[in-house]
């Protein structure tokens, strides 16, 4: 299914999702692993905190945005009970790609769309305001999700309305509206929605990542982010 999406996807010219380009020095990418010996200090569960330890590393490195990495196996979802209800059934594997950005900034959609649904997944550590675009290329349909947003980014949104490629449909919004997280876009992108509407897994176990990586494709078939050893 991958191998097929990258070669429609080769051939798109996707317009850029934030109105920044990917220049090396501008970025940094983030490691939320358990060999991240930064973390084992940082009191998870006060977003103020975790907020400044996110903000104060992009600009220590001289960069404006940070990166979080697609199947990343992470530690700093143990700060909600909302990946960990059961010990048997702990979500830790990043489903999307993580853009740590000032909140307000601006979102376009990658290419022309619909909107598929939208919500307030309103929970401690959870999306909080959620878009879900469909699209469509050459005859095969898949699906972008955008979370962490604002709560504005929902108003005058409607099932099927139509969104043209390039088009602001959103801001990254700020703590606590946003899942109470330091501001970011939580980007995934998707083959199958699985009859679901406004939500969608973005994180799950490691007994589910080969299951998850099927319909979870790494979001940078669209954003073109160089990888870390580039």
């Amino acid at each position: 299914m991958e191998n097929n999406f990258i070669e429609i996807f080769s051939e798109i010219d996707f317009a850029p999702i934030f109105p920044f380009s990917w220049k090396k020095g501008e970025y940094i990418w983030l490691d939320f692993t358990e060999h991240s010996t930064d973390l084992q200090s940082v009191n998870l569960t006060n977003t103020a905190i975790f907020n400044d330890f996110i903000f104060n590393k992009i600009k220590s490195e001289g960069a404006k945005i940070g990166v979080g990495g697609y199947l990343e196996n992470r530690v700093i979802y143990r700060r909600s009970e909302h990946f960990n209800k059961t010990d048997s059934d702990s979500r830790s594997i990043h489903l999307g790609i993580d853009i740590w950005a000032e909140s307000g900034t601006p979102i376009f959609s990658p290419t022309d769309a619909i909107v598929h649904s939208f919500q307030n997944n309103d929970n401690f550590g959870d999306y909080g305001p959620t878009i879900i675009l469909e699209h469509q290329l050459k005859n095969t349909i898949f699906y972008t999700l955008y979370g962490h947003l604002n709560l504005e980014s929902l108003n005058n949104l409607y099932e099927r309305k139509p969104i043209k490629k390039g088009e602001k449909i959103a801001e990254i919004g700020n703590f606590p509206t946003n899942g109470d997280w330091p501001p970011h876009l939580h980007f995934q992108l998707m083959t199958d929605m699985m009859g679901l509407k406004g939500d969608f897994a973005g994180v799950c176990s490691v007994k589910d990542k080969e299951k998850y990586q099927k319909i979870c494709l790494d979001p940078n078939l669209i954003l073109g982010i160089p990888k870390k050893d580039s």
